[in-house]
């Protein structure tokens, strides 16, 4: 019998078993939402914020004063600097992008529709959603390669010398889905840089940058604020984050945050945009997670259910398929990034499809689905039980061999 035929054998095998699993998406487990449960009593001793608001009524559309200060120290940024909004920090990004298309970033500029040809910068492999809502709001992505860990900053620089290259959005810490944490030469030159626009702007998207698998072992960033008020760039920065990982994936609190220029240009457009965000669930955040203390004690309950996980995916990967392909080995984050062999990828992942396992789509991390080497896999270890997880990389190594045999 052939290895191939040993190969086929073993993958009809497991399409007899019958499996749907779904590992699409990095979602927080059931264990970790239940991490959060005493939070949804955190209101029990009142309604009233720090500042003597009551949570239930309206109020302040930027956030309570107590919020501000939670996400202020998550972002290295000061409190008054902060507006808190509601459960997703994608909504917070996206009508950022909204108002600087529609009125221009800052008093006097241009509106960003008045643009010919706008574009953005992309980091690759990265974030689906960033792609896809530029492209809806009329926004071409530029793709540009991680190299080392870090955008390929040499074309960054180039590429920012276009007048219609408006920004850059990325993940930059334990990067969607590459796992990488951004250099700090990298956050330096970003901030830096000479760009034709003058209203360039970088979508700072820290989504994880609380989530460490290894509470002692850990990666750490450059503040991008601190390093653009130095290079005298500060209203550059626009830094997003919120608890979506951290408390509840639907019932979160999301904040963004910049220059004092920026905030009360995004203030001032949000005024008659809503009212307020849900204050109640802000207030209930800010009494679960008092300060970083708290934060590093939850997020460590986060990691002790996540890392034999992200281990186990690890070590099956250096077991069955060193010499084919590569793969990221991050220190925290929620994805691991599985390089394949090129013109593998979109067969791993029918070929896991067919046995009953959803995969991210081939082609997902790129601007339109469009892997120039067909070759980048995420793998969301967090969400299934580890019992199902280890029946998932039973076949993924066979999943690879067979893609490799069939070319």
């Amino acid at each position: 019998m052939t290895d191939t035929a040993i190969l086929q054998a073993r993958y009809d095998a497991f399409c007899a078993l019958g499996l749907h699993l779904d590992m699409s998406r990095g979602k927080p487990e059931p264990r970790q939402l239940d991490l959060s449960l005493p939070m949804l009593r955190m209101t029990d001793a009142g309604f009233a914020c720090e500042d003597g608001v009551d949570a239930r009524n309206y109020g302040d559309p930027t956030g309570i004063p107590e919020a501000k200060r939670l996400f202020g120290a998550l972002l290295g940024m000061p409190p008054e600097q902060v507006i808190v909004g509601g459960n997703s920090s994608v909504n917070l990004i996206y009508d950022a992008l909204v108002r600087a298309i529609l009125h221009g970033p800052l008093p006097g500029d241009t509106p960003w529709k008045d643009v010919p040809g706008l574009k953005f910068l992309c980091p690759v492999p990265g974030y689906d959603w960033h792609f896809h809502m530029l492209a809806m709001l009329g926004v071409e992505c530029v793709p540009v390669p991680l190299v080392d860990g870090s955008p390929d900053m040499d074309m960054v620089e180039r590429l920012a010398r276009d007048p219609s290259v408006k920004g850059i959005i990325c993940v930059p810490m334990y990067g969607n889905p590459s796992g990488i944490t951004f250099s700090d030469e990298a956050v330096r030159r970003l901030a830096r840089m000479e760009t034709a626009a003058q209203d360039f702007r970088i979508f700072w998207d820290n989504a994880y940058c609380v989530h460490h698998l290894y509470p002692d072992r850990r990666d750490s960033i450059l503040n991008i604020y601190e390093s653009c008020r130095e290079a005298g760039t500060e209203d550059r920065p626009l830094l997003f984050t919120s608890t979506s990982k951290i408390t509840f994936a639907g019932g979160g609190v999301s904040a963004m945050a910049a220059s004092p220029r920026n905030i009360e240009r995004q203030a001032g457009l949000l005024l008659y945009q809503m009212v307020c965000f849900d204050k109640v669930n802000q207030l209930r955040h800010a009494r679960f997670l008092p300060d970083m203390v708290a934060v590093e004690r939850h997020m460590a309950r986060h990691a002790e259910i996540l890392r034999p996980k992200f281990e186990l995916v690890l070590d099956v990967l250096e077991k069955e398929l060193t010499g084919c392909g590569s793969w990221s080995k991050p220190l925290g984050g929620y994805f691991i990034c599985y390089r394949a062999p090129r013109g593998c990828a979109k067969r791993v992942v029918e070929l896991c499809a067919n046995a009953g396992i959803t995969l991210t789509p081939a082609g997902a991390p790129f601007p339109g689905g469009n892997d120039p080497e067909d070759s980048v896999i995420r793998i969301a270890p967090t969400y299934p039980p580890l019992e199902e997880l280890a029946k998932v990389m039973e076949l993924f190594p066979v999943a690879v061999k067979l893609a490799m045999a069939g070319k």
